[in-house]
């Protein structure tokens, strides 16, 4: 398996990119970079699945976006986290903790 790409769970992205706007404001780009090098290279996010999840959680009020220049001097839409957005990190975030502990009791020899 190493070496291989995973499959994000489903909800499992909107933690990973709640998480990461936790660090600043960042565009799309940033985010899926700061993902994959922070997992080293092993959760690559596609561009479709990372722009509707930016898209979702925009509607949702969790992060809020702005335009501006990327550090390519492109124009860029960067994100942040809302009042909103860190609540519901709080929650994905436990609730995401107590499912990867379950799955690793299951995965643990008896």
């Amino acid at each position: 398996m190493a070496g291989q790409s995973l499959d994000l769970l489903q909800g499992t992205l909107d933690v990973l990119v709640l998480r990461t706007l936790l660090w600043g404001e960042m565009h799309g780009y940033a985010v899926s970079r700061w993902i994959h090098d922070r997992t080293d290279g092993v959760i690559e996010i596609e561009d479709a699945a990372l722009y509707k999840a930016l898209h979702r959680l925009e509607r949702a009020g969790a992060i809020e976006a702005a335009w501006g220049l990327s550090e390519n001097n492109r124009r860029a839409r960067y994100y942040h986290l809302t009042r909103r957005g860190r609540q519901q990190l709080r929650v994905g975030e436990s609730t995401w903790r107590r499912y990867a502990e379950a799955v690793a009791k299951v995965l643990e020899p008896a």
